[in-house]
């Protein structure tokens, strides 16, 4: 666990984090560091990229959470331009991008259990990027000295390949770690691999779902990609998570320097007791009847009832004691509760709505029932509770009357799934418009109090990338795939 700490302290201490990580810039430096060394700051990067700042203001977005004090305000009236350098820099970058480079170009001939894993893990951290951002350096990114300033390819691009301009698709990219994990490696993960114990089998089938959630993604504006990616996944031999035990996880502890970013962020950090629950999710959760699993996601301060706040508020917030706050299944008792990536549930739901929109293989209601019984059991509801819920709410466990109808039923559940990946929900949403979500009170940002589409370019990046869109593209111009 010696090196999940040695990230973990450095993301929380940005300064002497980037006298460790800079190590790796230059690929082209004669320092090597081997892929085993790497791969634990990669795996935790990744999770912490997600549920950091980046995921904390999503969540917010999202109506998960209501701000209450520090940047938590600050994304809640949708001011959110100029913010995220640190993530940009350091976590996305320098914590991850870079490091699965230079695993990649030393492992690939040699060791390719290790860059089988790394071009996965890739996929996933850029798919964040740029669902986030939109254009973003990707085919050039990581490089080193070879390209100081890389170019900001199109998202277009990015999620379907352009071979005149050496693009190299999403789904490529993680089909290649897949080829990699199936070769005879001299060298494989074991205990490093935080997050499968080397096991490559499960690695697949990572890959294979992260497939399914890129195609997911861009369904809406290339439906025939998006299902031939699909029927690609389900034929596949490797499989995809399709059990909880499967599910991509980042580990993190309860050692004050390894404590899962949602921990550091409400309860231990130094910027703590910022954000509680949201009356918009409360109220949502209470339509479907749905408090048993929303008090496995958050605490009931006054034993028998949560405390919400109204997004964008401007009367005093509950005292501390009385706010409902995240409960274990997002940050455990102590900061130990680990950082969901992809997941069974999510899986299901994406099955779901391919089979009732692209027609792929699959009965659109087994799979939407599946998927909520599987974040039942995730949560921690009883095989009893999840039964009853099931006996006592036919009409939200079944899907009925129009796509369109039945479309917002899948995606709800989803929402009410994700507590604690806003990222997820945040994506959702805007490829769909559901859940159906009004504007917090009192906000404004760059679009009069309308939800933003997009996170906005970070200043440090535009100041040292001559390559950065000029002017900075607002919140209002939704990402590619975007409804």
């Amino acid at each position: 666990m010696k090196k999940i700490i040695l990230f973990a302290a450095c993301v929380l201490s940005m300064a002497s984090c980037k006298k460790f990580l800079d190590v790796n810039q230059n690929p082209n430096s004669a320092l090597k560091v081997p892929s085993k060394v790497l791969l634990p700051t990669t795996s935790i990067g990744i999770g912490w990229a997600n549920a950091n700042e980046l995921g904390r203001c999503a969540s917010i977005l999202m109506q998960y959470n209501a701000g209450l004090a520090n940047q938590n305000l600050t994304y809640d009236s949708y001011n959110i331009s100029g913010l995220f350098d640190n993530q940009w820099n350091f976590e996305i970058f320098q914590g991850c991008i870079n490091n699965l480079r230079v695993i990649i170009q030393q492992s690939e001939s040699t060791d390719p259990a290790y860059s089988g894993i790394a071009k996965i893990q890739l996929a996933y951290i850029f798919s964040v990027m740029t669902d986030l951002w939109g254009d973003v350096p990707y085919s050039q990114a990581g490089f080193g000295l070879d390209f100081p300033a890389p170019r900001y390819d199109a998202q277009a691009d990015i999620y379907q390949g352009n071979s005149g301009a050496g693009i190299t698709s999403l789904f490529d990219l993680v089909k290649s770690g897949i080829a990699d994990l199936n070769k005879t490696s001299a060298l494989k993960p074991g205990t490093d691999d935080l997050i499968y114990g080397g096991v490559l089998t499960k690695w697949k089938r990572a890959g294979n779902s992260l497939i399914l959630k890129f195609a997911n993604t861009i369904s809406g504006v290339n439906p025939t990609l998006a299902k031939a990616q699909i029927d690609g996944v389900l034929a596949s031999a490797e499989g995809y998570i399709d059990d909880n035990q499967y599910d991509l996880m980042v580990p993190f502890s309860s050692a004050v320097t390894n404590q899962n970013p949602m921990y550091v962020q409400d309860i231990s950090g130094s910027f703590k007791n910022g954000e509680m629950l949201s009356t918009r999710l409360l109220a949502l959760s209470k339509s479907v009847n749905d408090t048993v699993r929303l008090s496995k996601f958050y605490t009931k301060p006054l034993g028998t009832r949560f405390v919400a706040y109204e997004n964008g508020s401007t009367v005093a917030a509950p005292t501390l004691a009385t706010r409902s706050m995240y409960n274990t299944y997002v940050v455990g008792t102590a900061g130990e509760a680990p950082v969901r990536l992809l997941t069974n549930f999510q899986g299901k739901f994406i099955l779901a709505e391919s089979a009732l929109l692209l027609g792929t293989a699959g009965d659109a209601n087994s799979l939407y029932q599946a998927g909520i019984r599987a974040s039942m059991t995730k949560a921690g509801m009883t095989t009893a509770e999840i039964t009853q819920y099931f006996t006592d709410n036919p009409t939200v466990v079944t899907l009925s009357g129009t796509n369109a109808d039945k479309l917002k039923q899948i995606i709800t559940q989803k929402y009410l799934s994700w507590v604690g990946n806003g990222i997820e929900a945040y994506n959702d949403y805007r490829r769909t418009g559901y859940p159906v979500l009004a504007p917090a009170l009192n906000a404004v940002g760059d679009n009069n109090g309308v939800i933003p589409l997009r996170y906005v370019y970070t200043s440090n990046e535009g100041n040292a990338n001559p390559n950065q869109p000029k002017p900075l593209i607002k919140t209002s111009v939704k990402v590619w795939w975007g409804k």
